[in-house]
């Protein structure tokens, strides 16, 4: 029987860091595949994993919900048939509802060969009550269907720890809820938690179109989908990717996503890729108000935006040094 880890989050939480960590300190004698999810075109973090010799399966432009569900399970069962793995860790869109993960894994056709083992969340203190109050619909599922959540950065913004663990224990009382910096916590304190109890009547795959308009594959639950979402992520936010075949200077490049954050460029919430500079390709990761570099071997030219009424032209012209 496959062990099943569905690791979610918000955009940015720290999923990748988590699952590199679980990879590294705990699965290192397992046979593990991945399945990435990224709501944009190109999957900075598949990418990576694959480079550290990790079998991935990718879902690329959507969410495992209404418009890539079909997908998933296709790539689950492929991989429980052809490679067999004793793990299977899989990351969600940062705009996924792990509800709907959850859902797709249950289905019965793998009922005999997999099982979710634990449902982990990941939230970033520093940004959570801002992510309930803007994006309610995805970060409020995202927190209510996990059995452990894990509290990121809390080492770097310790003021905000307290509110954090009130903010997530109100959404979920019966999670068990990790506030310690992760450099102090091991992968098997983390995996040592209450695991998940597999449901004796597993259902069929159905599918129905619910009061929202959106076509779901079903097994009995309601329709997950909120007022806030406006129907789902495909509605309520926006992505781009770049193609960016220039070399940068350090400094130019950093002056660029500073240039992202701005109002003129829409409400950018995430970007990251792998772009070229004098030193060498570096590894970008952007939130709002931050940004960092790491070097890499990995040779791409791509940067993939998403956030929340985009300027598509303005952020082109940022990156093109128009501005």
């Amino acid at each position: 029987m496959t062990d099943m880890y569905l690791i979610s989050g918000f955009l940015g939480a720290g999923k990748t860091t988590l699952i590199q960590k679980l990879l590294t300190e705990a699965f290192k004698s397992k046979k593990v595949a991945l399945i990435e999810n990224d709501f944009g075109d190109f999957s900075v973090d598949a990418a990576l994993l694959r480079e550290g010799g990790y079998q991935v399966r990718e879902l690329n432009a959507g969410c495992i919900c209404c418009s890539l569900t079909g997908d998933f399970t296709t790539a689950l069962a492929s991989l429980l048939k052809t490679y067999r793995p004793d793990v299977v860790l899989i990351e969600p869109s940062g705009v996924g509802k792990l509800s709907d993960v959850e859902r797709a894994c249950r289905d019965r056709r793998f009922a005999t060969s997999a099982r979710i083992t634990q449902k982990i969340t990941v939230v970033d203190v520093k940004r959570c009550a801002s992510y309930l109050e803007n994006f309610g619909a995805f970060f409020e599922d995202q927190v209510r269907s996990a059995g452990t959540i894990l509290l990121n950065r809390t080492e770097l913004f310790p003021e905000a720890v307290t509110k954090a663990v009130e903010l997530v224990e109100q959404l979920n009382p019966s999670a068990q809820v990790l506030a310690e910096p992760w450099k102090l916590l091991t992968a098997a304190e983390i995996l040592s938690l209450p695991k998940e109890t597999e449901p004796t009547d597993a259902q069929p795959h159905e599918e129905h179109t619910c009061s929202c308009g959106h076509h779901h594959h079903h097994h009995g639950h309601a329709c997950c989908c909120h007022p806030h979402a406006r129907g789902g992520a495909d509605d309520t936010f926006d992505t781009m990717t770049l193609h960016l075949p220039q070399v940068f200077s350090p400094e130019g490049l950093g002056r660029c996503l500073r240039l992202l954050g701005s109002e003129c460029c829409g409400q950018v919430l995430r970007a990251k890729g792998i772009v070229e500079t004098e030193t060498g390709f570096l590894n970008v990761q952007f939130l709002p108000g931050e940004h960092r570099f790491e070097k890499t071997n990995l040779q791409e030219h791509e940067l993939c935006v998403i956030g929340h009424d985009l300027n598509r032209a303005q952020i082109t012209a940022v990156f093109e040094g128009v501005c």
